[in-house]
C-alpha cells in the first residue's frame, strides 16, 4: 500500500511542488492549506506522515504539532522559512520529528520523507518489552504503560525512555542520550533531552517535582530506576 502523505501548506504552488515529487516517488499526497483543515484531515484519517509549514492561517504549524501530539505519534517533517537553532529546537520541543528550513531542495524533502517512513516502519525483530519496576517500555509496539495506564510519548520521548530502559541505574550523560536517540530524533539536542525528560516526569511520576523514577544525578546525567527509592 502507498505510503498516504498530508501536506499543509498555504502556499498553493510550494504544495504542488512538494505533491509532484511525493508522486514521482511513489507515494500518495494530500494537500491541505491551512492548519485548521489539517486537523480535521487527520482525526478523518491519520496518514504515515505529515509535512507542516510553520507559517499558516487559521491555525499555525506549531498549534497543528502541538494538537496533534496528545493523541497522535505520526511523524511529522516541520518546515519552516527560519534557520536558526532555537527555532529548530522548539519544533523539537512540540513533537516535530524532522525540521526542514525554506529555500529546500525538495530532493532533500523526499529524502527526509523516505527516511522519516523508514524510522517509522515496524521492526519484527530483536524487539523486546523492557520493564524497570511498574513501568514497562514495549518498543516494537511503542506502547509505554505505568502500572495498567497507558502512557502517550512522542518520538523523542520515547527513543530516550527506551535508552534508559534497556538499562536501569545506569547514569547517561546528556551527549550519551543525544548520540543513542539521533537516529530516531534527527533534531536532538542537549535542551532537547532536558525537554523530553520534563515531559516523561509529568507523563510518568505523581509528583514530577519529585520523581521516583526518571531521576537527575546533578552534574553528570540522568537514569532510570525502578522507583523504590521514591
Amino acid at each position: 500500500m502507498l505510503a498516504r502523505i498530508l501536506i499543509a501548506e498555504d502556499d498553493p504552488r510550494q504544495a504542488e511542488i512538494i505533491r509532484r515529487y511525493l508522486q514521482a516517488a511513489g507515494w500518495d499526497p494530500v494537500v491541505v492549506g491551512d492548519g485548521r483543515a489539517a486537523i480535521t484531515a487527520i482525526r478523518r484519517r491519520v496518514p504515515d506522515l505529515l509535512i507542516l509549514d510553520v507559517l499558516m492561517p487559521e491555525i499555525d504549524g506549531r498549534d497543528v504539532c502541538r494538537v496533534l501530539r496528545v493523541d497522535h505519534d505520526l511523524p511529522i517533517l516541520m518546515l519552516t522559512a527560519r534557520s536558526s537553532a532555537d527555532d529548530r529546537v522548539l519544533g523539537l520541543e512540540l513533537g516535530a520529528d524532522d525540521y526542514l528550513a525554506k529555500p529546500y531542495d525538495p530532493r532533500e524533502l523526499v529524502a527526509r520523507v523516505r527516511a522519516l517512513l523508514r524510522r517509522a516502519a515496524p521492526r519484527p525483530t530483536a524487539d523486546t518489552t523492557l520493564r524497570v519496576g511498574a513501568l514497562t517500555v514495549d518498543t516494537a509496539g511503542h506502547v509505554v504503560r505505568a502500572g495498567e495506564r497507558d502512557v502517550p510519548c512522542t518520538r523523542g520521548e520515547f527513543a530516550v525512555l527506551a535508552v534508559l530502559a534497556a538499562e536501569p541505574g545506569r547514569v547517561f550523560t546528556r551527549r550519551q542520550l543525544v548520540d543513542r536517540i539521533s537516529g530516531l530524533d534527527r533534531n536532538a539536542t542537549d535542551r532537547g533531552i532536558d525537554m523530553h525528560v520534563v515531559n516523561l516526569r509529568r507523563k510518568l511520576e505523581r509528583d514530577p517535582r519529585n520523581p521516583a523514577y526518571l531521576l537527575t544525578v546533578h552534574g553528570v546525567g540522568y537514569k532510570l530506576t525502578d522507583g523504590s527509592a521514591g
